[in-house]
């Protein structure tokens, strides 16, 4: 039997680290998605062990000052795109500029310089694994799904989409479809 899990990446992120803090008796208070505050000061020992913890499962303690606000831009992008309900239609760069507090200009000049690809490339990516994630529930129709994920078009989202993916958002949720009729 296949079972079809919805799941929220911010919740999962947060109770894994609250959980993985805890087991290494590690006082914290979260502050945000990806930010949290020791309370008390770590020996560099301690500090390696944390680190050491964290990475088999994706997460990295970030420490250069232009990488922290990287992290942050990647944070807030996934936020805005994985928001069940989008309540802002504002523009990403208008978004990332208030969260942030910096103007875009800087904020894309840092992305760039430390990921080697722009912002813009990040929110289509963030986007598209969005889509595939709304088209394998299977409760939305791709007109809704463009209009959450701020689409001017469904066109807009499939030409995105296969550009990504390869092939089309429709051809996509055929093979989920087939897929889960061979299943039954």
């Amino acid at each position: 039997m296949k079972l079809f899990i919805k799941f929220d990446i911010n919740t999962i992120c947060s109770l894994f680290l609250k959980e993985k803090l805890e087991q290494l008796n590690v006082d914290f208070d979260t502050l945000g998605f990806g930010e949290i505050q020791l309370k008390t000061n770590v020996s560099n020992e301690e500090l390696d062990t944390i680190k050491k913890e964290l990475v088999p499962f994706g997460f990295e303690v970030v420490e250069n000052q232009k990488s922290v606000l990287v992290q942050k831009i990647k944070d807030a992008i996934i936020e805005m795109v994985f928001m069940d309900e989008n309540e802002n239609n504002l523009k990403s760069s208008v978004y990332l500029s208030e969260k942030l507090n910096h103007s875009y200009g800087y904020l894309s000049n840092v992305f760039s310089e430390v990921t080697y690809s722009s912002i813009e490339n990040f929110i289509i990516i963030q986007k598209i694994e969005r889509a595939k994630q709304l088209i394998l529930i299977g409760e939305m129709s791709l007109t809704e799904i463009a209009f959450l994920l701020n689409y001017s078009s469904v066109a807009h989202l499939s030409t995105q989409f296969k550009n990504t993916t390869g092939i089309t958002p429709s051809a996509f949720q055929r093979i989920i479809k087939k897929r889960r009729e061979n299943l039954k």
